[in-house]
């Protein structure tokens, strides 16, 4: 599977998780990427950030989940594996458990 497909598959159920630590920084994503965020509180302004990823997204083509990439969910838990030995995972917000990581694939099918 190619790398940027799915991490642009990822991103907006990534950034859901993520939100509940980085929903300022979200906000600040969205109006970067042109959303109108005035009067919008933190979470209304990563809600709005994750809706222009989709929107980006669809606009690009990219496919509308992991389904479309015949990722099935008996694959889960060795991806889950795999994410967790990912050295681009201690960059993130939250560090994920495997029982988390397993649950943004779910989202994303």
């Amino acid at each position: 599977l190619p790398h940027g497909v799915c991490n642009a598959v990822l991103l907006p159920h990534v950034q859901v998780f993520n939100s509940k630590v980085a929903a300022a920084r979200l906000r600040d994503c969205a109006a970067a990427m042109g959303v109108n965020v005035t009067g919008k509180n933190d979470a209304e302004g990563a809600e709005a950030c994750i809706n222009a990823i989709r929107e980006l997204a669809k606009k690009v083509n990219i496919p509308a989940g992991l389904r479309d990439l015949n990722v099935k969910e008996e694959d889960f838990a060795v991806l889950a594996t795999n994410a967790l030995k990912d050295a681009c995972g201690f960059t993130n917000p939250i560090q994920a458990t495997h029982e988390e990581i397993v649950a943004i694939y779910r989202a994303a099918m």
